[in-house]
């Protein structure tokens, strides 16, 4: 049957009348031959022959695919205009838009209605007795809370009862990275703070001028600690018994009155926020209104309107870039221009440039964009006195002689460094170890520095890390001096035993890693008498110099978090070496050091926001720019935001500013207490 439509196509050629009609119909066949089809358009010419038809049925097997199709010189449908295309596709597209946004909308209000709920029923909750009760001990003969009255609220709860006890002091970024680090089954964790929320620091003073919300910037750390099965008392650290494991908490009942009790800990973590000596008073539109007064005097307006921030770090020169910001877009909509004119902003540094800390480029770079928008620098002077309506520092004139200036302010932001709670100061003061008078001091573990060995951690501001490299010498001579029957102070070493003393030196002090790359110079260096050794002498003043060279880690919200998450792995690795260390009654020693490695300091890179502008010191790779670097800063502090529900506010937030501006011109001071206040009530 296939021979015979193969000559009737050869009979059909023969007729030249009809051969390109024909040909059309040949170039089908030969696509059914090769098992597909192409649209191919028919031949606009159109012959008074009848239409010929060529079926194709079966074709043989080693010629045809597995189908059969038949083919056809019919015309093919014309295609539509351009115009009725465009309208198809519009509507098709239109409708399908409005399906999907109608089926969002839908399973959104489904979603709303489950979360209405009217369960009435409840149920026993077992309490302990203990937990009602508590029992009395301590220093003090206070009530000793060794049970709380949720740990039966759930199973899970009731199976960490008997777990080692963490108890975490403070809600900031150390101790908010930890919680989530945790493994939840690992220990009966309990936070203690006086703030039942998490900030986020480094918006902050985006919310003081109302370009975000301080909702926005807050997360309830009871949300964070269910995540880890945990337990949150709203409370004070008041001192801790380090021989007994107590911690004092004292809390304000009822009735106005401040209870203590005792909390026992098997570890104890200080991850305390400084934040009391660093609160902004944010007066900005209080001293706006005042100004705006027929009573108030030219001299008294442009008190009002002088804005001295104290400190050119990333925080004060972000604040300043922030105020100047809201005084210059939002300030002459509603408020009389007067006030723009008289307007002046000053950042006071003690330093040669504003952003000492990062690339000198870019330092440059802040100080032209702030000399650009009117915002006064003044580098090279130090604060003497800050008084009710004046601010006194002393600065360096041309000839280089010191003279003590004078600033008429009207709001004075202070943001030079932190220093320590009265908690903290009353564990140095139990010390004898704790010399430093801004920070409690730990080893490169992240243990107290004075406390029980591997009993109480201290991360985040209220911290700092003692690297103290030649202190330890003989610590790293030993291993060798045992090995040699010698006193370690009495050792000559060579250049191969120098590369094992250093790499304990890297293991047990990570960040000084970066100063003992070339090995060779530095034994070479050092080795005076040129003996191809190095005696406890040399060796000593080498690690003297590595200690001059390592530099205090900042207190930064980088570094607190980096902590929080080292502390948190370690203890997972803690509680799973745990049982194998009671087999075998292993109870002593540095087991911190055996399970897990010292803590090392990463730099991340630095990021600034200096009005419509932004900076970025990322490890060598330095870059400003516009708008898009604003973009980009504001794109990476999205995706450190703690909390989904945080990331959508601040969407929401920055949507706000580009449509209506940055709010309701007024008084920030009230409507940042009552925010707080409505926080603090609904967590």
């Amino acid at each position: 049957m296939m021979h015979n439509g193969f000559s009737n196509v050869s009979t059909l050629l023969r007729n030249s009348s009809l051969r390109r009609q024909t040909r059309w119909s040949a170039r089908l066949a030969r696509a059914a031959v090769q098992g597909y089809s192409r649209h191919l358009r028919p031949p606009k010419q159109q012959f008074p022959y009848p239409k010929i038809e060529l079926g194709l049925t079966c074709l043989p097997r080693y010629l045809a695919p597995t189908f059969c199709r038949s083919l056809s010189t019919k015309a093919l449908p014309s295609n539509r205009g351009p115009i009725f295309r465009f309208f198809y596709r519009f509507f098709a597209y239109a409708g399908g838009f409005i399906l999907v946004s109608s089926g969002l909308v839908l399973a959104f209000f489904i979603y709303d209605a489950s979360t209405y709920k009217e369960d009435l029923s409840w149920s026993n909750v077992p309490v302990s007795e203990h937990a009602l009760q508590p029992k009395r001990g301590g220093p003090k003969n206070l009530p000793i809370a060794d049970v709380l009255v949720d740990d039966d609220d759930t199973p899970e709860k009731s199976s960490l009862k008997d777990k080692p006890k963490l108890v975490i002091v403070g809600s900031g970024w150390g101790s908010i990275a930890l919680l989530k680090t945790l493994n939840p089954n690992d220990y009966h964790v309990t936070v203690v703070s006086p703030v039942n929320y998490f900030l986020f620091t480094p918006m902050l003073p985006s919310a003081t001028v109302g370009t975000l919300e301080l909702r926005s910037l807050v997360e309830p750390v009871r949300r964070i600690v269910q995540r880890a099965r945990g337990h949150f008392l709203k409370a004070e650290a008041v001192e801790v018994e380090l021989s007994e494991k107590l911690l004092e908490v004292a809390q304000t009942n009822p009735s106005g009155e401040k209870c203590h009790f005792y909390l026992p800990y098997d570890k104890l973590v200080l991850g305390i926020d400084i934040d009391d000596a660093r609160k902004i008073k944010n007066r900005v539109l209080q001293n706006l209104e005042h100004a705006c007064l027929p009573t108030t005097t030219d001299e008294e307006r442009r008190r009002l309107l002088s804005f001295v921030v104290s400190g050119g770090g990333p925080t004060g020169v972000e604040f300043a870039a922030e105020l100047f910001d809201m005084l210059n877009e939002d300030l002459g909509r509603v408020f009389p221009k007067i006030l723009r004119n008289e307007i002046s902003v000053h950042v006071i540094q003690s330093r040669g440039h504003i952003l000492n800390t990062y690339d000198e480029a870019l330092s440059i770079f802040a100080e032209q964009r702030f000399a650009h928008e009117q915002i006064d620098v003044l580098t090279n002077a130090r604060v003497k006195e800050v008084q009710k309506d004046r601010i006194l520092f002393s600065q360096k004139d041309e000839k280089g002689e010191i003279v003590t200036k004078e600033l008429p302010m009207g709001f004075c932001l202070w943001s030079t460094g932190v220093s320590q709670t009265e908690f903290c100061k009353r564990i140095a003061e139990k010390i004898n170890v704790q010399t430093n008078r801004h920070a409690l001091e730990t080893d490169t573990h992240l243990r107290l520095m004075g406390a029980p060995l591997g009993s109480v951690y201290a991360i985040g501001d209220c911290s700092t890390v003692q690297n103290n490299v030649a202190d330890h010498l003989v610590h790293f001579l030993r291993t060798l001096a045992y090995e040699k029957g010698k006193d370690p102070e009495k050792m000559h070493i060579t250049f191969r035993e120098w590369r094992e003393v250093a790499q304990r030196v890297k293991k047990r002090f990570p960040q000084a890693s970066g100063h003992l790359r070339r090995l060779d110079k530095l034994f070479e260096q050092y080795d005076r008498d040129r003996s191809g050794t190095l005696d406890f002498d040399e060796l000593h003043e080498l690690l003297i110099q590595i200690d001059n060279k390592l530099t205090s880690l900042p207190a930064t919200a980088q570094r607190a978090h980096q902590q929080g998450k080292y502390l948190g792995r370690k203890l997972n690795k803690l509680a799973q070496a745990a049982p194998g260390m009671t087999a075998n009654d292993v109870d002593y020693g540095d087991l911190d050091e055996a399970a897990y490695k010292a803590f090392e300091y990463r730099h991340m890179g630095s990021l600034a926001y200096i009005g419509n502008s932004a900076i970025f010191d990322f490890n060598g790779l330095n870059f400003s720019g516009g708008l898009l670097a604003v973009y980009l800063w504001r794109s990476i502090y999205f995706a450190q935001s703690v909390s989904f529900r945080t990331r959508v506010l601040l969407a929401m937030d920055w949507g706000k500013r580009t449509l209506f501006g940055r709010g309701k011109l007024k008084l920030r001071v009230l409507k940042i207490q009552k925010t707080m206040a409505l926080i603090k009530s609904q967590t």
